[in-house]
């Protein structure tokens, strides 16, 4: 990727060019111009616009928005692991971009966090559209056969079998994946290499991603499940659907955040009266004579119970000693 200067507009813009090697493949460079056409269709304040696709001195080359800021990788490669907030405010631009290319039939096949841009002003938005493809161009998926596309951590299962029907869906598995990694600290699975990788993605289990962070919702992991699952049929039925379930998230922890209470205080502070402070004891004063005196102790309080028992007893002791007074008498 590079950084370039487009002098008919007098701006900064990224250059995407296309490997020699790849060059000299005609229907790979056709596919190539197609897909870029493709993307510039595309417009919307979530995706990396595109601006052009050509070719100078043998080299093809895709020309695209400029976009100051870091990606989620980025990030990522810190250490950090997302609050389920804050992954959720990305997850949902990215979810927004995905619907709007699925709605104009494209299809990205490689969203992973490398390819989501965060800008200065935390705008998410979703680059590389170079491997994104019109979802029934024929052509291309002839073309494409027995091919793998996408990245062995964030691939849907049905990538990896290299199925010509691939849909709209390996786009939300490969956003499950991704925002599976950014909840988790994590990737979904694992391996020695890309291969042991992509057997899991096919066959493993998926670990639920609550097992390694213990704050998110139930709700965030159930959708990251639906979004994850091995079957295309078990997955959101679109785009749209998805979106519906992660707003619904989002909206219950903004109210039940500490910040949205806090936010209803200023209102309620006027209504409430502070308790009284309580009283001090009696300071103590000097006599005449330059010694300092207490004031009496307070009487001391008995309870009714204690009242009671006080006065069998001295009622018993009275008649013990008449008692006592009668056997002296009878003796003398």
């Amino acid at each position: 990727m590079f950084k370039a200067r487009q002098l008919s507009l007098d701006r900064l813009v990224a250059i995407k060019v296309l490997p020699k090697k790849l060059s000299s493949d005609e229907d790979y460079v056709a596919r190539f111009y197609q897909e870029g056409q493709a993307a510039a269709r595309l417009n919307h304040p979530n995706i990396v616009q595109a601006i052009d696709v050509s070719e100078f001195k043998g080299y093809y080359y895709f020309v695209m928005e400029y976009v100051e800021g870091k990606t989620v990788y980025d990030e990522q490669e810190t250490g950090k692991v997302y609050s389920e907030s804050e992954a959720l405010g990305i997850i949902l631009q990215i979810a927004r971009a995905l619907e709007h290319a699925h709605n104009q039939g494209l299809i990205h096949r490689d969203v992973k966090p490398k390819n989501i841009m965060i800008t200065e002003g935390g705008v998410a938005k979703l680059m590389d559209m170079g491997l994104a493809r019109v979802a029934d161009d024929a052509k291309a998926i002839q073309a494409e056969s027995g091919r793998l596309y996408g990245t062995p951590y964030y691939i849907s299962p049905e990538q990896i079998t290299s199925k010509s029907d691939i849909d709209f869906r390996c786009d939300i598995y490969a956003l499950g994946a991704t925002l599976y990694h950014m909840v988790a600290g994590r990737v979904p699975f694992d391996g020695e290499d890309a291969k042991s990788v992509m057997i899991k993605h096919l066959k493993q289990s998926l670990v639920p991603p609550d097992r390694y962070n213990l704050d998110l919702s139930f709700g965030l992991v159930k959708v990251i499940q639906k979004m994850m699952a091995k079957k295309r049929k078990n997955r959101y039925s679109s785009t749209g659907a998805l979106l519906e379930d992660l707003q619904s998230i989002d909206f219950l922890l903004e109210v039940e955040a500490p910040s949205a209470q806090a936010s209803l205080m200023p209102g309620l502070k006027q209504h409430i009266k502070k308790p009284p402070p309580p009283k001090s004891p009696p300071a103590r004063r000097a006599s005449r004579s330059g010694e300092t005196s207490s004031l009496p102790p307070p009487p001391v309080l008995i309870p009714p119970r204690m009242n009671k028992i006080i006065l069998v007893g001295l009622i018993l002791s009275v008649a013990m000693n008449l008692l006592l007074l009668a056997l002296l008498l009878l003796q003398g």
